[in-house]
């Protein structure tokens, strides 16, 4: 298994404290890998939230291959954080030349782009990167969208975090999730490690999905060029829910019935039966195997968690206003977030949908039995 956490926050938070709070739900995790997703930036990146912003690992030479494509394609840098690291890493974790996380001007051409358009191309950009690596090994390319830095590495957590010296307050979020992974591969590919992004849109999850190909199978017949990849059984609930939001047009409260939708039976009598019926129909192939538990970040920074029917899964939800936090375990909460209300925590069971707004003022619960709101 994993462990996960998710912290949403009024003022800028270290990525440390959710990374200390994997550390203490590590019975949880073997120490092979960390992934953190920060959006909602603080620090120099709070005054570039338009800008776009290029994370990744690279080697020197992929490091020029990189300023090379940058300037031809017209994108000058507005700034960076350069993680430049001792010579030695700490045991198990791979040595790199250079992790960057660098924020770009767009090209005066893109001025009049629509954000369909600006979504598109920084999309595209990503991917093009990402090949550009894959050919040579010497670019690894998380994340290329503005007020969001991805970091992944093999390791352990804390440690990959105290070598990187993640504390920095450059780094500082109001939105962070971290995933503290267990190993299930012969051989860990970063492309696979939580969590994973597109479009604003991100998930990580504890589990596994048995329904990885037919649902990748379908995403990929989507012709979407950003339903790629998939290095990871996992990566397919960030593709679904881009896809439930970008080509359904639908919200959260059906994301749920879109990977676990009701039975039958529960649906003859439901207030929204019919349009749920139609969509299970639609969607049929998007239906997950588990078990999972999935927690979510969306494009206007609100987070979500869900279980799938198996509910074999640990998650909470807790907090107070202005600061909320979801865990795969109640000590990683506790740590993050000691002073709290713990009477209103609350442990998702298979039909609901927890979720905080980004105005972060309460946990909102939504259940499958709930009538769907009306949609303009």
């Amino acid at each position: 298994m994993c462990r996960l956490i998710a912290i949403t926050s009024d003022d800028p938070v270290s990525p440390m404290v959710a990374l200390e709070a994997l550390d203490v739900m590590r019975e949880g995790h073997d120490g092979s890998g960390v992934g953190l997703l920060l959006r909602d930036l603080g620090g120099p990146f709070e005054q570039l939230k338009d800008a776009p912003i290029l994370s990744g690992i690279f080697s020197d030479q992929g490091l020029k291959r990189l300023d090379r494509y940058m300037i031809d394609i017209g994108f000058m840098t507005k700034y960076k954080v350069t993680l430049k690291v001792p010579k030695t890493p700490p045991q198990g974790v791979p040595k790199r030349d250079m992790y960057l996380v660098r924020a770009y001007e767009y090209p005066e051409e893109w001025d009049d782009f629509s954000p369909e358009q600006l979504q598109a191309r920084l999309m595209q950009i990503r991917l093009e990167l990402r090949k550009m690596g894959e050919e040579k090994n010497d670019m690894i390319v998380f994340s290329f969208w503005p007020d969001t830095i991805m970091i992944k590495e093999i390791g352990d957590p804390l440690e990959v975090a105290e070598y990187l010296q993640l504390d920095r307050k450059s780094l500082d979020a109001r939105v962070i999730m971290a995933q503290g992974r267990q190993n299930t591969n012969y051989e860990i590919d970063l492309y696979a490690c939580h969590p994973f992004f597109i479009q604003g849109f991100s998930t990580m999850t504890n589990g596994e999905n048995t329904a990885f190909f037919p649902i990748s199978r379908f995403l990929t017949s989507r012709n979407f060029p950003g339903y790629t990849g998939y290095q990871s059984d996992s990566e397919v609930f960030t593709h679904i829910l881009h896809y439930t939001f970008s080509a359904l047009g639908l919200g959260l409260e059906t994301y749920k019935h879109v990977i676990t939708p009701l039975e039958n039976e529960d649906l003859k009598d439901h207030p929204s039966g019919e349009f749920l019926k139609h969509l299970k129909q639609s969607c049929r192939k998007l239906i997950i195997d588990g078990p999972n538990c999935v927690i979510g970040c969306l494009p206007d920074n609100s987070i979500f968690m869900v279980q799938d029917r198996k509910k074999l899964r640990p998650g909470v939800a807790g907090g107070r206003k202005g600061l909320f936090a979801f865990a795969s375990e109640v000590c990683g909460l506790d740590f993050a977030i000691p002073y709290r209300d713990k009477s209103r925590d609350f442990q998702p069971m298979y039909l609901d949908t927890v979720s905080v707004g980004p105005d972060r003022q309460e946990v909102k619960i939504c259940s499958q039995t709930d009538p769907l709101p009306l949609r303009h």
